[in-house]
């Protein structure tokens, strides 16, 4: 779990000119902030057909440490590609080492059009504090030794959602809450710690259709709607403001088109990189802060 936050996706789209040859990859960057330690960042294989251009196989998607003002870079490991920190369409695996103070990785999709336009599926696992997992896709390729790093105590959770078609469901705050990939629309949720915290100690709110915002409240009351058709767009978690210093919490959404989405941390909103995109799962990481 990151004592930094984590920054959500930045995605950016470029069209490169071809000067007189043939016609250039359209190309989509991400941007993600890593706390200082080991990860495997994983690259779900493509949804669409590969495709060739001249001189390049696509999709193609590179894995980077940018020039940072603020932070130092980020160390390539391992990569499960044949050329370098090249990923082609079956994806793969790279492992980074965030340095002292976190550091940024770039995530560069090359494809056609319509390959661009497809969210990546990535999974952020972590491998020096083990059961930590930033997502619950298996990290291809093999992992290397976990550091020497002390493991943060998980406090468990309880999830209630009320779904589209399947009413009121509750979940272990373990893994994904909602039933991913099979498009069924959340429409409210509550979370309720069940070890050593009381239900006041965790907030939430939601985000709905053309920008509504629920209140945040806490208590395992339910936020959002019942019967009313209204779809989550995303949500935000928090802990309460005499535990922020002793606690932290991470989440992720996946939602009906742009999938899952890089985590968010502490209060941030977690939507989709896609507007007004229903969510359809939740997963939410409630730990301890190392002393």
């Amino acid at each position: 779990m990151q004592t930094r936050p984590i920054a959500n996706p930045a995605n950016q789209r470029s069209d490169f000119p071809a000067s007189g040859g043939p016609a250039a990859p359209h190309a989509t960057a991400r941007l993600v902030k890593l706390e200082q330690g080991l990860y495997a960042l994983g690259i779900g294989a493509a949804a669409t057909a590969p495709s060739t251009l001249p001189g390049i196989a696509l999709p193609a998607i590179q894995i980077s440490a940018p020039l940072s003002n603020e932070l130092d870079p980020v160390e390539i490991v391992a990569s499960s590609g044949e050329i370098g920190s090249w990923l082609g369409p079956e994806g793969g695996t790279v492992v980074i080492r965030s340095p002292q103070g976190g550091g940024y990785v770039l995530i560069t999709s090359y494809g056609t059009p319509e390959q661009a336009a497809r969210p990546l599926e990535i999974d952020i696992r972590r491998l020096d504090r083990p059961g930590r997992d930033m997502a619950d896709t298996a990290a291809r390729g093999p992992a290397p030794a976990p550091a020497s790093e002390m493991p943060r105590r998980e406090i468990p959770t309880e999830i209630s959602l009320h779904m589209e078609r399947a009413g009121d469901l509750r979940f272990p705050g373990q893994g994904w809450a909602g039933h991913r990939g099979q498009k069924l629309r959340i429409e409210a949720f509550s979370i309720r710690p069940t070890g050593v915290l009381s239900p006041a100690d965790i907030e939430y709110m939601a985000f709905g259709p053309n920008g509504r915002e629920t209140p945040w409240v806490s208590e395992a009351k339910l936020c959002g709607t019942r019967g009313r058709g209204l779809p989550l767009t995303g949500f935000a978690v928090r802990l309460a403001p005499h535990l922020r210093d002793r606690y932290s919490v991470t989440y992720q959404g996946s939602f009906f088109s742009g999938g899952v989405v890089v985590p968010a941390e502490n209060g941030s909103p977690c939507t989709s990189t896609v507007l007004d995109d229903p969510l359809e799962a939740i997963s939410v990481q409630l730990v301890e802060r190392a002393a």
